[in-house]
């Protein structure tokens, strides 16, 4: 039988796993029982840290510790999101050789720099754990969701993270998509009427809205619309501007300089935030924020949808365009599904429903636990796991944006049209535009403009050794390939010659090399066995004091023993404090010896009692 594989939602603030057992999709529980994981990674001068003990210690440790990892995933640092986040960022970032973003931090007493790759991969390594201390064995296999408007670059750096994890990804799958897998396997798996749902996947980070069709086991994609960088970490900065200038202004104070007090601030903001979702009214409150100077405010709901109107606008306008490439009147939708934490805002809700009129919005679903849901049922499909609802699954997703090829005159050729269903494969044919060309140069792009330059190039390579011939008579044909994972290869050919060259879309500039990533792969091996070492020391030290102060108790509650066997405890116990004291960062094999030792004072006197 084939071994078990999980479904993990990789999330910009809050991560989730589950998987497929006792016949149904089980959320995995962390280790402080939680069904949802902060994508949180600390570093400290003893140890790292990883989901809610980092998140924990976040406010005394804000410059070493790392969050929205999934903002930087395959992006360049010259990035304009990436320039414009970083003021809101407590940790330090820095741009490499090659423009990739680095983060820097102290670890150890050393200074350390991660990609974001690595990072993601420390939260996958994290949920994998959970679920391996979960299920008993080991997990290899998992499905891996992502926005789905991510682009190539940033699909193969998830991939990447897995591998740095030590996991087979099997998949990765959008997440509006994978949301829709879990309402088809609650709701529509056994039903024949066809039925247009619309997902409105508002998360941390990003926003993805999907209009998919479903009837019976069949799920289909029929448009996407969505942004990379819109989610609720946005809202949190529009009240951490807003407070800043509130600051300035009653303070004639800056604060802005304080990578600290940013940090503590935008702490607050996003517990505000949460709050107004079910309050109207909530304080700020900061002791010595800045300077020493406390700051203690108040927000209402109503200021908070005033501050971030222009995003919420961004929201229903993403809706709307979603509709527009289905070729769907809102009147042809039958539910409305809300999924990711962000979702629950009023405002959100309020504006959704008044953009449907007045319909109910479906919120029978966990908005966070559904993508992770529905990517345990794909990882259950694809691992030959679940029952014959599971493996009668047929999906159909789609692309995010147009891809194409630039042609003379900056002209975007498009080869493969948005939303087209993947998988996929599209040949076109071209001619080289000089008399006697013998190469040439193809550049991918993606994106709706007509300019080929005004979109994202993808990556580039060169046909070379092409036989010279008058203008328009060889002909080149390309072949754009998306994979299920949307991750797409592209080849050349001059016909007739053999002459062929293809390359993975990778975005080179911000792309791992194997070699990187192998090296990643043995850096995750080493950090694992430093936590596991630490964990080990940690749990010798804390039997070794449960020991010795248990003992003392016994020994001094003990009411016929001589007054020299007292005092000869008493005088252990003070010297192994003593000792505790100066051998704080001790190795297990340190307290086991001390154990040993006091055993030898300890029990000789217990045995008399």
């Amino acid at each position: 039988m084939a071994g078990k594989a999980i479904g993990i939602d990789l999330g910009t603030t809050y991560s989730c796993v589950a998987v497929w057992r006792h016949d149904r999709i089980e959320i995995i529980v962390n280790d402080q029982g939680n069904r949802t994981t902060p994508s949180y990674v600390a570093f400290t001068d003893t140890e790292r840290l990883v989901g809610d003990a980092a998140n924990y210690q976040a406010a005394r440790n804000l410059i070493n510790t790392v969050f929205d990892a999934k903002r930087l995933i395959g992006r360049e640092f010259s990035d304009s999101t990436v320039q414009n986040d970083m003021k809101y960022w407590p940790f330090k970032l820095i741009c490499d050789a090659t423009n990739k973003p680095m983060i820097v931090v102290n670890y150890k007493g050393e200074e350390k720099q991660f990609s974001a790759e690595e990072i993601s991969s420390m939260v996958l390594s994290k949920m994998k754990d959970i679920s391996e201390a979960f299920l008993g064995t080991t997990v290899k296999d998992v499905v891996v969701t992502v926005p789905a408007y991510f682009n190539d670059s940033q699909r193969q750096a998830t991939k990447d993270a897995g591998i740095i994890a030590g996991l087979n990804v099997m998949r990765i799958i959008n997440e509006p998509t994978a949301a829709a897998i879990a309402y088809g396997l609650d709701k529509g798996s056994t039903s024949s009427v066809a039925k247009n749902v619309l997902f409105f996947d508002f998360g941390g980070g990003t926003l993805d809205v999907s209009l998919v069709r479903i009837k019976g086991g069949i799920v289909e994609v029929k448009a996407i619309a969505g942004d990379t960088h819109l989610g609720g970490q946005d809202l949190d900065n529009g009240m951490v501007n807003h407070f800043m200038n509130e600051f300035k202004q009653k303070y004639k104070k800056d604060i802005s300089r304080s990578p600290r007090a940013v940090g503590r601030l935008r702490t607050q903001c996003e517990r505000a935030k949460r709050n107004l979702s079910s309050i109207v009214e909530t304080t700020i409150e900061i002791e010595a924020l800045f300077e020493g100077i406390d700051f203690f405010t108040t927000i209402r709901r109503a200021k908070f949808d005033e501050i971030n109107k222009g995003l919420f606008r961004k929201c229903v306008e993403q809706v709307e365009k979603c509709l527009q490439d289905a070729k769907m009147e809102k009147s042809s939708i039958h539910d409305v599904v809300l999924v990711g934490g962000s979702s629950r805002i009023p405002k959100v809700q309020e504006l959704l429903q008044d953009f449907f009129n007045g319909k109910e919005l479906c919120k029978s679903i966990s908005p966070d636990e559904a993508v992770a849901y529905g990517a345990a049922v794909l990882a259950a499909k694809l691992s030959g796991n679940g029952n014959d609802k599971v493996q009668n699954l047929v999906l159909w997703d789609v692309t995010p944006l147009s891809l194409g090829v630039r042609t003379t005159g900056d002209i975007m050729s498009i080869i493969i049209p948005r939303n087209t269903t993947i998988p996929t494969r599209r040949i076109e044919e071209y001619f080289p535009v000089e008399d006697n060309q013998t190469n040439v140069l193809i550049r991918v792009y993606e994106g709706e403009r007509s300019r080929a330059t005004d979109n994202n190039l993808l990556g580039q390579f060169n046909l070379k050794g092409i036989p010279a011939a008058p203008r328009g008579v060889a002909k080149i044909k390309v072949c754009f390939d998306i994979d299920v994972n949307g991750i797409m290869t592209v080849s050349a050919e001059a016909t007739g010659t053999g002459l062929k060259k293809n390359i993975t879309i990778t975005n080179d500039n911000g792309r791992l090399s194997r070699v990187e990533i192998e090296n990643m792969i043995m850096d995750a091996k080493k950090y694992k066995q430093e936590d596991e070492e630490h964990k080990k020391n940690v749990e010798a030290k804390n039997a070794l004091e449960d020991y010795a102060y248990s003992m003392r108790d016994t020994i001094r509650c003990a009411v016929r023993l001589r007054r020299a066997d007292k005092n000869k405890m008493e005088d252990a116990f003070e010297s192994f404090i003593q000792w505790l004291e100066l051998n704080k960062h001790a190795k297990a094999d340190d307290f086991e010896d001390k154990m040993m030792e006091l055993k030898t004072i300890f029990d000789p006197i217990i045995a008399k009692m």
